[in-house]
């Protein structure tokens, strides 16, 4: 296994058996009835996953897929075309359907498909879980089964699962550039079960990012199964959650899906471009508290949303999105910049060569500020210290969403005291982030657990959070 900033471009067009000609080829047919740009997108992917239950191996798969999408630009409008063949006479029909987004009757223009490396790489592809043999892969979720049930008596069953993927991409574009990357993504999912008399109580939690099996040398199996224990015991002597708006204290790490759902997506320049974001028109205007500073940044080593190019053949890049509580700019793909005027992002995404491309999040987190955990604890006389998640909804257009907190506490008179039950945050993004009235010094970017979805495409994310105090948002609980 190769490096991407190592690799040749001969190494990647290999793998799909074909030359700078043929690619060459078949821009120039993509291009033949007017587009204004066209490039192709070749990938190689292998997954294979296991599932554990109630201590033993429920199911595994392997999958492998590969193939090539096609795309022809033109103004803002877009032609798709993919084949699973890479038979050059396929490829070949691939291009002239997406050519069709054009209307001119031309003759096919020549294009020069230049070789150009990838220079940067933020994670290694040295040690790939795909090339792990799956006896190692079970021995993982064994040993995570152990600590859970050695955890607490009350655990009665840990169900674990483990995924990975190795992908092989190469981007072909009709301004002459040819990049390659080599992604290797690994998640590791833990669900415990505490069971108490009648009472029954769930917890889950996981890791992972793009890497292999070093992976486990930094957050081990153990640690894992450990907190999802730690999770569901903890429920057990949960209270109803009080209702009504309060502040809230919302903790480092993993309320950065918050941020990533009830406000990132509102900066993906597609919906701005359309006009459909409650965002849109406002570069350049206050939207959010002068303590807020939120960011999408490709480039941190091993993270899960991390790229070294996106599917567009662009350099991944670090976006300041909201400086100071200013929005600075939105997240772009080719079409959204040429539409804006600007330099693309390095946001451009999609799930798999079959799927069109849109601007999308990479790893989306609010910068540090100045106050200490503790200090924020304290100045809360009576609200809500939200944990962890499992995710919920977020209206486009207005922001609106809904989140449910898988764990919470209450905060009385300056300390977190009881754990609280079926919490719900309910709220629109732009107004908490108004609503920001500390924020801590203690940044965590969440382990790499997440997958962000948009109009039927799933890509892994990553997101990140120091300790914020938000001074209300409303809170769905049972106790008033």
């Amino acid at each position: 296994m190769t490096n991407p900033g190592a690799a040749s471009l001969e190494f990647f067009a290999s793998r799909y058996n074909i030359d700078s000609v043929a690619m060459s080829s078949l821009l120039s047919i993509a291009l033949s009835r007017g587009g204004d740009f066209a490039e192709l997108f070749f990938e190689h992917r292998t997954n294979s996953a296991i599932q554990w239950e109630d201590q033993r191996v429920k199911s595994a798969s392997r999958n492998v897929a590969q193939g090539v999408g096609i795309r022809v630009v033109k103004g803002d409008a877009i032609g798709y075309a993919y084949t699973e063949s890479l038979e050059m006479e396929a490829m070949r029909r691939a291009a002239e359907t997406a050519s069709r987004i054009g209307t001119a009757d031309e003759r096919p223009v020549p294009v020069d498909a230049t070789p150009m490396l990838q220079a940067g790489s933020f994670y290694s592809t040295t040690d790939p879980l795909t090339d792990e043999p799956a006896a190692r892969k079970v021995a993982l979720m064994e040993r995570a089964d152990r600590a859970a049930r050695g955890y607490d008596p009350s655990i009665a069953r840990l169900d674990a699962s483990i995924g990975d993927e190795l992908k092989y991409v190469m981007v072909a574009r009709s301004d002459g550039k040819v990049v390659g990357d080599i992604q290797p993504l690994i998640r590791f999912n833990v669900s415990a079960l505490s069971q108490n008399g009648q009472s029954r109580q769930v917890a889950r939690t996981g890791g992972g990012g793009r890497l292999g099996i070093e992976y486990f040398d930094r957050v081990t199996p153990e640690e894992l199964a450990r907190e999802a224990a730690r999770q569901a015991v903890l429920q057990q002597g949960a209270i109803e959650a009080p209702a009504g708006t309060l502040p809230v204290v919302l903790a480092a790490g993993d309320s950065g899906v918050l941020l990533h759902e009830a406000v990132g997506h509102g900066l993906e320049a597609d919906f701005n471009r359309k006009g459909t974001s409650n965002y849109s028109g406002r570069v350049g205007q206050p939207v959010a508290s002068p303590l807020v500073t939120v960011v999408d940044d490709g480039t941190i080593a091993d993270s899960r949303g991390s790229i070294n190019v996106d599917d567009e053949g662009n350099p991944a890049t670090r976006n300041v999105l909201i400086e100071g509580g200013t929005l600075r700019g939105y997240l772009h793909d080719e079409v959204s910049a040429r539409h804006f005027g600007v330099t693309p992002s390095g946001s451009g995404r999609r799930q798999t060569f079959k799927d069109y491309i849109m601007p999308r999040m990479t790893n989306t987190f609010m910068l540090p500020g100045q106050s200490t955990p503790d200090e924020i604890i304290r100045g809360v006389d009576r609200g809500i210290y939200a944990v962890s998640y499992s995710g919920g909804q977020v209206n486009i257009s207005n922001g609106d969403f809904v989140f449910s907190v898988t764990e919470a506490y209450l905060i009385e008179g300056g300390k977190v005291t009881a754990p609280l039950k079926n919490v719900m945050l309910i709220g629109n993004g732009p107004e908490v982030l108004s609503r920001v009235t500390a924020v801590g010094n203690d940044y965590q970017l969440s382990d790499g657990r997440w997958t962000c979805g948009k109009d039927g495409q799933s890509v892994p994310v990553g997101v990140g959070m120091p300790t914020v105090l938000v001074s209300g948002i409303t809170v769905g609980g049972t106790k008033v």
